[in-house]
Order: structure tokens, then sequence, then C-alpha cells
């Protein structure tokens, strides 16, 4: 697969290579990089690209989340980020030098059969954390949102999914806390990559933003209002 080569290239290569020797199948691998692109091997499945279908949409398809997440972790916790130039820095407050993804929702995850088996899209991989990760995905795949914005089977089981969807993440419970105080955070460095980019003049994520920006606003005030049930959630072990 030839897609644009990421803005630190090195950086997210050498991530990339180290997931494969060390095993781990759930991310591409670089078989060539030029001056402007970069080649992939191609992971067989579907992107969770919206409207999700029914098996996307089911509890066994959120905890295959949480697992692809964990064994990514696990796999990523073993390389060193030092040297290397990433991209935008994650809070201070989320950082535990374990370089996470930072961009996990739907249309970066690959499915097969209803599972979670792959992650795609590395560019804004850099040193993190699993709470941010985790805070990210949950956003997104549980999701955290206004009923309003939720047109499917999800809706209303936010809070339910949420703790299914930590009880599944393998984190003690001071990471899934973190998990839950993470996510205002997530959400305002998510979109300030967004809007700074439309600001800047890029059409594309001027539009993505036209299209997202009530809903974003709207799933921003849902996770303030329901902050301490999240917390509680979370807290549940």
């Amino acid at each position: 697969m030839v897609r644009p080569a990421p803005p630190c290239r090195a950086a997210t290569h050498a991530l990339l290579a180290h997931l494969r020797d060390i095993g781990f199948d759930g991310a591409p691998s670089v078989l060539a990089s030029g001056a402007e692109t970069e080649t992939l091997t191609y992971i067989p499945g579907v992107a969770a690209v919206p409207p999700l279908p029914p098996e996307l949409l089911t509890d066994a398809a959120l905890v295959s989340v949480a697992d692809l997440l964990r064994r990514y972790h696990v796999a990523a916790a073993s390389f060193n980020p030092a040297g290397y130039r990433w991209p935008r820095p994650v809070p201070a407050a989320f950082r535990t030098g374990l370089v996470s993804h930072n961009d996990v929702y739907p249309a970066n995850l690959v499915f097969r059969d209803g599972r979670a088996v792959a992650l795609i899209d590395f560019d804004l991989a850099g040193p993190g954390s699993a709470a941010w990760d985790f805070a990210s995905a949950a956003r997104s795949v549980v999701p955290l949102a206004d009923d309003a914005d939720v047109p499917d089977s999800r809706r209303g089981r936010a809070l339910e999914r949420f703790r299914l969807f930590l009880d599944a993440s393998g984190l003690p419970r001071d990471a899934r806390r973190d998990v839950a105080e993470a996510l205002v955070a997530n959400h305002d460095w998510t979109y300030a990559i967004v809007t700074e980019a439309a600001a800047a003049g890029h059409q594309a994520f001027a539009e993505e933003w036209r299209a997202v920006a009530a809903s974003a606003r709207r799933a921003r005030a849902w996770c303030v209002r329901y902050r301490r049930d999240l917390l509680a959630a979370a807290s549940r072990v």
C-alpha cells in the first residue's frame, strides 16, 4: 500500500520496524520509503469507516479493540523513543515514556470477522501512555458522546461500555482512572490538530471540522457533565 510519508518518518519507521521484529502482527511494516511516499504491507480486513456494520457495534468488537491496544502496548514497551523527532507532543501529565499510537479511532482500526486485528496510520505516534491511547479509543469506539450523535445500538450504553472497555484493558486501577482523567484533554488535543490545520488553510481539515464541530462540542460537554460517573466506572475493578 502506497501512502504519503509521515512527517516524522524516521521515528515512525523505527517504531514499525521494532513492532515487526518483536513479532507484533497488529501493525503494517515498511516495505519502501521515498521522498514523499512510503509503501507499507497490506493488512487484510476492513477499516471501521462509518456507517459501521452491526458486527462492529457489538461488545465483543469493543473488547477486541482493548485487547489489540493491550498487545500493542506490550510490544511497544521495549522500544526506546530517545533520539527521534516525534510529532505533536502529548500533554506532560499523560506521558510515561511509552510510544502510544495517539490516534486510535475506528477508521484507524482494521477488523476481521468482527474483531480488531490491527492498528494503522501511525503518523501521530509518539511518547505518551497506555491511558492516553485508551482515552482516545474510548471517546470514539465506546463512544463517549451525546446520545443525539449515536445513531445505533450503542446509544444509551456509554458508561456501561466504558466500564467493559476498561475491564478488558488489563490496566491497573490507577491507570484506569488516568484514562477517565485524560478524556477531555485527549479531545482538546485531537481537535486542536484539526482546527489549527483548518486555520492554516488545509481544505480537507476545514471540511472535516465543518462536518464534526457541533457533535465534537456536544461530546466534550458530555464528558465534562459525566466526569464523576466516568471516574466511578474507571475505579471499579
